[in-house]
């Protein structure tokens, strides 16, 4: 596939936000609360869509968190807030979904693990139980595959056929195999079972890097359906964020994956958003869809030993993404909006002139003033302790000119 050429996936209606053709690539993600605690769950999910989480997943283990769905996703409609609601299913789903008509009523989409949905069994009535759930509802369905949880029984088969072989894979490979054997097969049953073609989003996830580029790679060959990206367990901090944008970048510059997720592991009372803010950043990063306006901001050396510069670069930063919720729906197009915040003379005037609105703070035994520069041209000079709320409301002007 050429880079740059975006995969043709079929179109699944999720909840009114379409995931796969040629719409844009849907950023999601999940909760960490306790379900059955509502309002919690709300605040997140509230928290996860402000932050521009168009799609939001919650665990669905019990019986109390089934109960809780509907009151969720109608607290969330009563402030406003239509973002999807994902209902997360291992083990007991078909029993939840059959006892708990209103969540499967509530819910935007399931999401079914075959390898946990009939493990033990030699049967999958407990699937099939769940795509009618489903068909009845008039829902889609993604069918994620993890290795952490893969189907034992296929493994075991797949990797007995390979060992008589004349050239036997090694069992890397054929755990990736797998994933996609189970992936594309258990949706082909869902289909058998009444699930419409433009019903299912198939994903595949694996924890190392290169495993998740090889299986979408193979999974992307062999079906049409929207794939979900996302590496699994991540990990925390940068760690995370490196290695789930070292997983998705390739993929994506591939034209590969239709929705992402980036699966950060947030420090005790951590901030869930983060992981959405990555997700975008990606696509963005990549120029696959923009977000947030995006402040250039040089590193510092010798020449910036005050840490003004750095300060205001992360003002002006959290004040975009603050401003984002407002502006996103009467300003479209301030999304792609570039702002310099730069630290000296050497870049500093240059890099302004690049973006839309710039700024080259004084370097350390630098004329202590500040030139602002608005679409390549010296618009004024800034002198004094109101640099930062000067320069905001130079912004503000731009963007209501603007856009």
């Amino acid at each position: 596939m050429a880079v740059g050429a975006r995969r043709k996936a079929v179109v699944v209606d999720v909840g009114g936000v379409k995931v796969g053709g040629d719409h844009p690539i849907v950023v999601q993600s999940m909760t960490n609360t306790d379900t059955a605690d509502a309002p919690s769950t709300v605040n997140q999910a509230m928290a996860l869509a402000l932050a521009g989480s168009e799609l939001v997943r919650v665990t669905v283990n019990t019986e109390q968190a089934a109960a809780a769905v509907p009151r969720i996703v109608e607290t969330l409609d009563k402030f406003g807030v239509q973002v999807p609601i994902i209902g997360d299913f291992h083990y007991n789903g078909h029993l939840l979904l059959k006892k708990y008509p209103e969540c499967a009523r509530a819910l935007a989409k399931y999401r079914i693990n075959p390898g946990n949905v009939d493990i033990g069994r030699k049967t999958d009535d407990n699937f099939r139980t769940m795509i009618e759930a489903a068909v009845a509802n008039g829902k889609s369905v993604r069918i994620g595959v993890n290795w952490g949880s893969l189907d034992a029984a296929l493994l075991t088969r797949m990797m007995d056929e390979n060992s008589k072989t004349a050239e036997p894979k090694d069992a890397r490979q054929v755990t990736l195999d797998a994933m996609v054997v189970s992936a594309v097969r258990s949706a082909q049953a869902a289909e058998r079972y009444g699930l419409a073609h433009d019903r299912i989003i198939l994903s595949a996830k694996v924890s190392g890097v290169q495993d998740l580029i090889d299986v979408y790679r193979a999974m992307a060959a062999v079906c049409d359906y929207p794939l979900h990206l996302g590496l699994t367990e991540a990990g925390m901090g940068g760690k995370g964020i490196i290695a789930t944008t070292a997983a998705l970048a390739p993929l994506l510059l591939e034209g590969i994956g239709d929705t992402i997720r980036t699966s950060l592991t947030p420090p005790p009372g951590g901030d869930r958003t983060e992981e959405v803010i990555v997700s975008q950043q990606i696509l963005q990063s990549l120029g696959i869809r923009s977000f947030t306006p995006q402040v250039t901001a040089c590193p510092g050396c010798g020449r910036t030993t005050s840490s003004f510069f750095q300060e205001m670069a992360e003002q002006i930063q959290t004040y975009l993404r603050e401003q984002m919720p407002k502006w996103r729906p009467d300003r479209p197009g301030v999304e792609t909006m570039k702002v310099a915040v730069m630290g000296c003379i050497v870049n500093g005037p240059g890099e302004s002139k690049h973006s839309n609105i710039g700024i080259s703070l004084p370097g350390t035994f630098e004329e202590p003033k500040a030139p602002v520069y608005v679409d390549g041209r010296l618009l004024t000079t800034l002198k004094g302790d109101r640099i930062v709320a000067e320069f905001i409301e130079i912004l503000n002007g731009y963007v209501e000119t603007h856009y």
